[in-house]
């Protein structure tokens, strides 16, 4: 059997090694440069590899292909294999045939970071033999080819689920659904909305799909569609027959027939939304049957994400939050409305299709000043223009810092929180989130 691998990443290579173990034939081809560690993993695996090309003959050979879900459907060479009825695979279910592992599979376009790592952080905190994989760390497959875990906590992006045919995970969590990568479904939202509801298609009633019951998206599909997963909703409006919900300042939950509750003062995450993080996380290991003590100790002493709401430095009592994370006008949503002082805003990349009127009433409550901090700016400038007394651009990260120093006063915060990919002036938005902690250390 022939594996032919798109993309050489984390993905890639982890998929190329599990091939490998398992007796495929596998080949690695990446359009562009294939880092200098994986070129190393793969050669002393003996897998060959080629890169800054995709030669056809050495491809449409292929029994099987797993593409890294950066690739669009719309490339040549995917649409050649799609021709020839190749089939196409993402990681995922390449990897989910060679375990037997209980998998938590968790999506949606915001917090699904967070949500992911405070689950794993619950599990691991209760004794359980877990990974952590997906769109984060170490690769699923590369995992399942090297370790033996009983349990994947596994955060799965949009792109990802595409690639799906049978993977089935024993508990799906949907964070929420808003507007995002639009660009990837011909500007469809539906397109997307049906790409999130992927995790939960192959789910049977043993199985369990956790989700925001105050989001309208996912609320109108679950009206419309059916999963015979059993329904685990989390709200902050009202209360579930089972389920977790918000009453006044406890934390409630209810879930076959074992409660749980805590004080949301004690939650170590700040916010609303990440009230609804844990709700989900917790949900979880409820049904992991983790120790209701565990489970408080774990949720107060959860460090959060890096890049998501992290503060970085407070110079001259101006406070400076790296929320590089934040890629879509939801998560910037999330990150404007749970500012308490007025706020310079760095905002700006590569624009996915997005509408800004949702920030309007923030922007207008909250925002002193914004700096435009991309190579085309026109739709923010369009958007906010009238809205704030101060509008700057800028094209470099440390400019943007600087500027936003320049525009603070005592008491004020400085926000990064693009509401945009990064690929215009960083290689991704880690490091977008690095440029600007280090030019805040530089000031």
């Amino acid at each position: 059997m022939r594996l032919v691998i798109l993309g050489g990443g984390e993905s890639g290579v982890g998929t190329a090694i599990l091939g490998k173990k398992k007796g495929y034939d596998v080949f690695v081809s990446d359009y562009g440069k294939i880092k200098e560690n994986y070129k190393e993993v793969l050669s002393i695996n003996g897998i060959k590899w080629e890169e800054e090309k995709h030669t056809e003959k050495k491809i449409l050979n292929a029994d099987l292909v797993m593409k890294s879900p950066g690739i669009p459907d719309k490339v040549e060479i995917v649409k050649k294999l799609h021709q020839n009825n190749i089939p196409v695979i993402s990681e995922i279910e390449f990897a989910m045939q060679y375990t037997s592992a209980v998998t938590i599979g968790i999506t949606g376009s915001n917090g699904k970071t967070t949500t992911t790592m405070l689950t794993y952080h619950l599990l691991k905190s209760g004794g359980l033999n877990v990974g952590l994989a997906g769109n984060i760390g170490k690769s699923f497959a590369w995992q399942v080819a090297d370790e033996d875990f009983d349990v994947y906590v596994l955060e799965i992006s949009s792109f990802q689920l595409d690639g799906i045919v049978n993977y089935r995970p024993d508990i799906a969590i949907i964070t929420n659904i808003s507007p995002d990568h639009l660009d990837r479904y011909n500007y469809k939202y539906e397109n997307y909305i049906a790409s999130k509801f992927r995790i939960t298609m192959n789910q049977t009633a043993k199985n369990y799909l956790i989700y925001d019951a105050d989001d309208e998206t996912i609320h109108n599909w679950l009206q419309n569609n059916k999963t015979k997963a059993q329904l685990i909703p989390f709200s902050l409006l009202h209360k579930p027959e089972q389920g977790a919900f918000i009453n006044k300042d406890i934390m409630e939950l209810y879930i076959n027939e074992e409660e749980f509750s805590m004080e949301t003062k004690d939650i170590a995450l700040e916010g609303k939304h990440n009230l609804k993080n844990a709700m989900a996380a917790t949900s979880v290991a409820q049904l992991m049957r983790i120790r209701k003590q565990t489970i408080r100790e774990s949720l107060s002493n959860f460090q959060g994400v890096e890049h998501r709401l992290e503060k970085v430095l407070k110079i001259q009592n101006v406070l400076y939050i790296n929320d590089s994370k934040a890629t879509n006008v939801n998560a910037t949503f999330f990150g404007l409305d749970s500012m308490t002082s007025p706020t310079i805003w760095i905002v700006g990349g590569v624009d996915k299709g997005n509408d800004y009127s949702e920030l309007m009433s923030l922007v207008r409550e909250k925002v002193k000043a914004i700096v435009c901090l991309g190579i085309d700016n026109t739709k923010i400038i369009e958007a906010f223009g009238d809205v704030v007394d101060v509008m700057v651009e800028v094209a470099t990260m440390n400019d943007a810092v600087r500027m936003a120093q320049r525009l603070s006063e005592k008491g004020d915060t400085v926000l990064l929180s693009p509401a945009c990919a990064s690929f215009d002036l960083f290689e991704n938005y880690e490091d977008r989130g690095r440029q600007f902690k280090q030019a805040v250390r530089n000031l």
